[in-house]
């Protein structure tokens, strides 16, 4: 481990993002660990506690969410960050609530990353905002978490239209249409 720079866990189903995230923050100093689930994660923190951990909110075997609690009944001082594609308040509240110190939602840089983990050690740190052209349209959002919800309902578009709350022709209609830029 490098003294210089604190250990971090990168837990993250995402194998490609997870690797070179890793190979980025170890090109820093970091002394990175990966893990590819909640359990991975979870066995790893209990072995060597870090002293950051990124998580990611969706991963297999259990939510982000959980693991920002597993992480803070394991060791309080570790200072988490939860990542996310499809962010909102009430996950955001519910990671800080856990003991996340940041949320961020993707696409995030590298610097952006570090910047939210300096936040949860001060206000100095703080990540600038960020500009209005990177922040994602309501149609893009809409996009996302429509294709969210169908890939989670194994791509029937019916039980998607039930759950989404809308007629599956309006559905239909909305997958029809390309997602707008963000």
């Amino acid at each position: 481990m490098n003294d210089a720079y604190p250990s971090i866990l990168i837990a993250d189903d995402d194998s490609t993002f997870r690797t070179r995230l890793g190979r980025a923050l170890e090109d820093r100093g970091y002394d990175v660990r990966l893990a590819a689930s909640r359990e991975e994660a979870r066995i790893s923190a209990e072995q060597d506690s870090p002293e950051l951990a990124l998580v990611d909110l969706r991963m297999p075997g259990g939510s982000g969410l959980d693991l920002v609690s597993d992480i803070a009944a394991i060791d309080a001082t570790t200072r988490t960050v939860v990542l996310t594609g499809f962010g909102s308040i009430a996950t955001a509240l519910d990671a800080v609530r856990r003991g996340a110190v940041h949320y961020l939602t993707k696409p995030a840089t590298v610097d952006e990353i570090l910047a939210a983990f300096e936040r949860g050690a001060g206000d100095e740190g703080a990540p600038e905002p960020r500009s209005l052209e990177s922040v994602p349209t309501l149609a893009r959002v809409e996009w996302e978490h429509i294709n969210r919800v169908l890939a989670e309902c194994g791509g029937n578009i019916s039980h998607a239209a039930r759950l989404l709350g809308i007629h599956r022709r309006s559905l239909q209609r909305k997958l029809a249409k390309h997602p707008t830029p963000r």
